[in-house]
């Protein structure tokens, strides 16, 4: 028996596993262990992939366990978070639709899905991103409850507890999933620094957005992120 075989797909498990234990803590409401375990279940996402080519056992089944552990853990954790905050703000809407409006928080969820399947059958995605991947999506998503609890600002407390604006994080968040927008990969490519520029100088503005913003600097980061990728393919156009 080849013991190396199974040690990426039980990696790739514990994922599934963090995804888990994160629904429970969002179901909850406690919005910063429900980070803390998406957080684990995204740094393991990384290595079962590392594994299966060290130890050259990657094959299709690993594929999809990836995928369907990405759906719990990157899929449906940050619905169900959008659906708690909508909860909160449907209350202020004297509406006859406020109880079948924090159901549009999953948007966010079913956006995933179609963007994992996707993924899985194109071949364009071998080295770099064709819309925002579904961790960076998430961790985008749960930071948002946390954002709101220690902000000290009016502006973002007023957006963030505005039905409307949380339905646009929502469908912005599927569309984005889903652009057909080149992104780029954070695996180092060489060892060469000009090779991976982009990379040490985006995981370097990462820790100082964090660092200086806390939880605001997670959102941050991810908008950076995006701009940075449309910067890189306009440069590279030209």
């Amino acid at each position: 028996m080849n013991i190396k075989a199974y040690i990426p797909n039980g990696i790739t498990l514990l994922n599934l596993l963090c995804g888990c234990i994160a629904l429970v803590f969002a179901s909850h409401r406690n919005f910063e262990m429900a980070l803390v375990f998406v957080c684990l279940g995204i740094f393991l996402d990384f290595f079962d992939g590392f594994f299966a080519r060290l130890f050259k056992v990657s094959g299709p089944l690993g594929v999809q366990l990836d995928s369907l552990a990405d759906m719990v853990t990157s899929g449906a954790v940050p619905g169900l978070v959008l659906y708690q905050m909508m909860i909160d703000t449907s209350t202020s809407m004297e509406l006859s639709y406020t109880q079948w409006f924090p159901y549009l928080g999953f948007i966010v969820t079913l956006g995933s899905c179609y963007r994992l399947a996707k993924f899985n059958i194109d071949t364009r995605q071998t080295e770099s991103f064709i819309g925002l991947p579904t961790p960076a999506n998430a961790l985008f998503i749960l930071s948002l409850p946390l954002v709101l609890r220690d902000t000290d600002s009016i502006f973002v407390l007023e957006l963030l507890t505005t039905p409307a604006f949380l339905l646009v994080i929502a469908l912005l968040s599927a569309y984005m999933l889903n652009a057909e927008i080149p992104l780029f990969s954070l695996k180092i490519k060489s060892s060469r620094f000009k090779d991976n520029a982009l990379q040490i100088g985006f995981l370097l503005t990462s820790v100082l957005l964090l660092l200086f913003f806390q939880y605001l600097g997670i959102p941050l980061l991810i908008i950076v992120y995006i701009l940075l990728s449309i910067f890189n393919t306009k440069r590279g156009k030209k």
